[in-house]
């Protein structure tokens, strides 16, 4: 029984990272997602809570029918000051497991340093498919909804998550000097 780990922020959780999921399957029987950087939230790169980022992912999924949910792990991991340990952060965190699925080249870089086997999943329309893109859009009022499942939309809605990304682009740009 093979597992792996794929490393995200999920800000926020959209079709590139359900692609990359299914790409997962294809290669592990069992899949821990890491919500990474899981004590930022109501910042600009980071809007969303690892609460929020959690029910995007865990309804998206559960939507899925082509993905098993008994076969994910869902787990919030903090980042830490010290990038070299990170890492072993995660290890303590989830269960063992035998490859890690990022397309984020310094996370992978990290993990090969361990000599852990890192796969990097096809990237599925990157230009418009990166969390940066889709919190560009809602900032310029550019339609989004269909970069993301339906379930991210409901959570976003029901948080007023567009307003809380264009609240949180004002006031960053306020408190620059």
């Amino acid at each position: 029984m093979s597992r792996g780990l794929f490393i995200g922020r999920f800000q926020p959780f959209h079709l590139g990272h359900i692609a990359a999921i299914k790409f997962a399957f294809t290669n592990v029987d069992e899949l821990i997602i890491v919500i990474g950087s899981s004590q930022a939230s109501y910042d600009p790169q980071n809007p969303f809570t690892a609460g929020e980022r959690l029910s995007m992912i865990k309804d998206s999924l559960n939507a899925d029918t082509m993905i098993d949910c008994k076969k994910t792990l869902i787990v919030p991991v903090p980042d830490t000051n010290v990038h070299s340990t990170w890492t072993h952060t995660v290890d303590m965190l989830v269960p063992k497991y035998d490859v890690v699925f990022t397309n984020n080249a310094f996370t992978g870089y990290l993990f090969i340093q361990r000599n852990i086997t890192v796969t990097e999943p096809k990237l599925l329309n990157r230009d418009d498919l990166s969390g940066t893109e889709i919190r560009r859009r809602m900032l310029k009022k550019i339609k989004w909804t269909h970069l993301v499942t339906e379930q991210t939309q409901i959570v976003i809605q029901k948080i007023n998550g567009v307003e809380r990304v264009k609240k949180l682009a004002r006031l960053s740009h306020h408190h620059k000097i």
